[in-house]
């Protein structure tokens, strides 16, 4: 495709790869490039489904999978899985999709992972610079002791699908980790925010790791000392290139501050409980400057806390059978007496009615 791809149902201009370039703007919050998603077109016709009906029923138009860099509305990529999922009956749909894809698939922050000079490095280049290509989830790596883990959240509200996008996210990180150390690199486990399925079979195929499933996370476990293995061929003159193109597309405007403050917190509330204080320092501005910011941007720190931990409230509620107990401890409350009463202020309904009634993720 050439020029810009409009995103039918809104009229909204959406950049298409001749965008993606230096003085080019990060995405909007809510948006992602394909990338990945663009892998799902030729999984549905593995099934002996036109992917073109789906595409359009999800609210897209076809074309857009003509090229990887074009721009899509996150929650337009939920609905596309809810009705892959659906037509195919296929549970791990999700996985398919991301066993499909490449490095590559990341698009230049895939390419600037190739020219790290460590496993490590490559994974902070992920952490750091996905939000130019991904404005709906977010990707955190931790150190704890000599174990790795990395983390991948969908923070946007009201996603759909979000099991389905962790399990592909996850199948591709993995495809990623194996391109840098080698093809005979593996997980030491998998973490997956869902319902086990009645066929485990093809998450341990793909992961070839013990994989637990109704998880609070979407995470894979790995040895900290992998992180410091070389990558092959990197270029010290590609990677610098690379890194200033992806620092000229990083200047997000104020309005998107409030969708930075809500990807910190997805990564930090379910382990540190974060205040609007802890916020502040990381990010070394004072705390009424943070607050100044979030309110010039729409939101208060308050309203975007309620608004994640809803969310993650929502996704372990309807894709896994984490015990109310657990998720009301994971968001930080000391009772889920106070949890209980916090969703249905949000929902109104009480989790264990949510969940009953089946919404769909």
């Amino acid at each position: 495709m050439s020029g810009k791809a409009v995103f039918p149902s809104s009229g909204i201009p959406m950049p298409g790869s001749q965008d993606a370039s230096p003085g080019g703007r990060t995405i909007p919050p809510g948006y992602i490039h394909l990338g990945v998603a663009r892998e799902i077109e030729p999984t549905l016709r593995e099934f002996g489904l036109d992917p073109d009906p789906l595409i359009r029923e999800a609210g897209l138009d076809p074309r857009l999978f003509d090229d990887g860099a074009n721009v899509i509305p996150h929650a337009a990529l939920g609905r596309l899985l809810s009705l892959s999922v659906a037509r195919t009956n296929c549970p791990h749909f999700g996985l398919l999709v991301g066993q499909r894809a490449t490095i590559l698939s990341l698009g230049l922050v895939g390419r600037l992972m190739q020219q790290s000079e460590t496993v490590g490095d490559a994974m902070r280049a992920l952490v750091a610079n996905l939000s130019i290509q991904n404005r709906g989830a977010v990707p955190s790596l931790t150190i704890v002791g000599d174990t790795a883990l990395f983390t991948f959240s969908v923070y946007q509200p009201e996603a759909k699908s979000a099991g389905q996008i962790s399990d592909g996210s996850l199948a591709v990180a993995v495809n990623a980790l194996r391109a840098l150390c080698g093809s005979d690199w593996n997980p030491t486990e998998v973490l997956l925010p869902r319902a086990a399925p009645a066929d485990q079979e093809p998450f341990r195929r793909h992961f070839r790791a013990p994989v637990r499933f109704n998880q609070e996370s979407a995470t894979i476990v790995f040895p900290a000392r992998d992180l410091e293995i070389r990558v092959a061929g990197a270029d010290p003159v590609l990677r610098a290139m690379l890194e200033q193109r992806i620092q000229q597309m990083k200047g997000a405007p104020d309005s998107a501050f409030s969708d930075d403050i809500r990807r910190l917190l997805r990564t930090r509330l379910t382990s540190n409980h974060c205040s609007a204080d802890d916020i502040a320092h990381l990010l070394a501005m004072h705390r009424r400057t943070l607050s100044r910011r979030l309110k010039d941007s729409g939101m208060g720190y308050r309203a975007i806390t309620n608004e994640i931990r809803f969310e993650i409230a929502r996704q372990l509620l309807t894709d896994t059978q984490v015990p109310l107990s657990q998720i009301a401890a994971a968001l930080g409350y000391s009772e889920a007496s106070a949890f209980t009463r916090a969703f249905r202020r949000w929902s109104g309904q009480t989790p264990t009615a949510w969940r009953g009634d089946g919404h769909s993720g």
